[in-house]
């Protein structure tokens, strides 16, 4: 008997059953269940082995004994044992297909319209509406605009449009196919919970309940802290830098701007105070930027601006069961993969006050070899970056 890499729960387990060697077990965070991560069963080792970043339990020389009511009962000597998920399993990954899914900014009334004639991607909202309380598809839908660019609502409405993207593509004739062949996914900001989730970190639920805290959490510190966004356009990542420098030599130090996205050559987006951005603003055209776009987000992203809502999302991605992904997930911090589950929600809590590495992220996948791409989700922002980076990888949109 094989146990895959999914949690195995269990109440009693006879040693008679086991074999002559120990085996380890963790114990869950969140019951008093025992997790078997890797055991030897009928002499068939488990599928699943990789180790644990908590403390295990060792179970040595269990053997059965008989109470006075003539029922089995199981003794065992116990001894505490740490254990730690190697980070860097998927370090040397080569991607061939790519799931990539989309952040903030790509929401548009209308979407969630083509999910409604699947029924698999369909019952995501109908799920979504029983966690965050409130009809998620006729804002959708219907909108109003502003009502869905908002932060509370539109990365939740993301997140979901996003992965009924991925069940309209399954239920497409060779979908199926496609989805068994993605090696590799990652997301731009926001995405990047949903390409967690498409991998298998967290559940479908977890994962909207972290969204829907999430933009909570940012409008909340962009309301604390008033800050804007700018996209400076036709300018390589040097000259931004040397703009924001220019701007934070005029403005205060809770006004200072710096380079929040990297998204690619030619298009990077600043951060910062309002002040601090109108004077990027001023400064854009000395500077040969060919435009600055003022960005439709409630604040400054990506930046210190944002530690109020780092301090919540810790709380609540400690309190999450997150697995190791079964593919790697590309996070935005650090443009790698990660396979621990502890660093995953570390690195998840940082994202909001770090600069997103998403031009990093393309070229490695395209230096690694990758040889298609999917964008899942609603617009096509990551398609045309892709198309900047290397404008002959192809790459396939599957909206919702």
């Amino acid at each position: 008997m094989l146990f895959s890499h999914q949690s195995l729960t269990t109440r009693f387990i006879s040693p008679h059953f086991l074999s002559p060697k120990h085996f380890t077990t963790t114990m869950a965070s969140s019951s008093s269940s025992l997790i078997l991560p890797s055991i030897q069963l009928n002499n068939h080792q488990s599928s699943y082995s990789f180790k644990t970043t908590h403390t295990s339990l060792c179970f040595r020389n269990g053997f059965r004994r008989f109470n006075n009511t003539g029922k089995a009962r199981v003794s065992m000597s116990v001894e505490s044992v740490t254990t730690a998920v190697d980070d860097k399993l998927f370090n040397d990954y080569k991607p061939t297909t790519a799931f990539l899914f989309p952040g903030q900014g790509a929401q548009a009334v209308g979407m969630g319209q083509e999910a409604q004639k699947v029924p698999a991607a369909a019952e995501l909202y109908s799920k979504a509406n029983e966690i965050l309380g409130f009809d998620l598809l006729d804002v959708c839908v219907n909108g109003p605009k502003d009502k869905l660019d908002s932060t509370v609502l539109s990365q939740p409405a993301i997140y979901v449009t996003s992965l009924a993207a991925v069940e309209i593509l399954r239920a497409r004739e060779g979908g199926q196919q496609i989805i068994d062949s993605v090696d590799v996914t990652c997301g731009l900001s926001l995405g990047e919970y949903t390409a967690l989730a498409f991998a298998g970190a967290f559940s479908f639920e977890d994962g909207l309940k972290l969204v829907q805290l999430r933009g909570q959490a940012m409008q909340e510190a962009a309301d604390a802290a008033k800050g804007a966004m700018v996209s400076i356009i036709g300018l390589d990542s040097d000259k931004v830098q040397q703009l924001c420098d220019a701007a934070n030599e005029e403005v205060e130090e809770a006004e200072r701007v710096q380079i929040a996205n990297f998204l690619c050559n030619g298009n990077y987006a600043v951060s910062g105070g309002v002040k601090g951005i109108e004077t990027v603003e001023a400064k854009a055209k000395s500077f040969k930027a060919r435009m600055a776009v003022r960005l439709a987000v409630a604040g400054a992203f990506h930046t210190k601006a944002m530690n109020p809502a780092l301090s919540q999302l810790e709380s609540a991605l400690a309190a999450t069961p997150i697995r190791i992904p079964r593919i790697p997930v590309i996070s935005n911090v650090d443009a790698q993969p990660h396979a621990d589950p502890e660093t995953i929600k570390k690195i998840l809590a940082r994202q909001v006050t770090s600069p997103v590495q998403w031009e990093t992220t393309v070229k490695t996948l395209l230096s690694r070899g990758l040889q298609k791409s999917y964008e899942l989700g609603p617009g096509k922002v990551i398609a045309g970056i892709v198309k900047r980076v290397d404008k002959t990888s192809p790459i396939e949109n599957i909206g919702a």
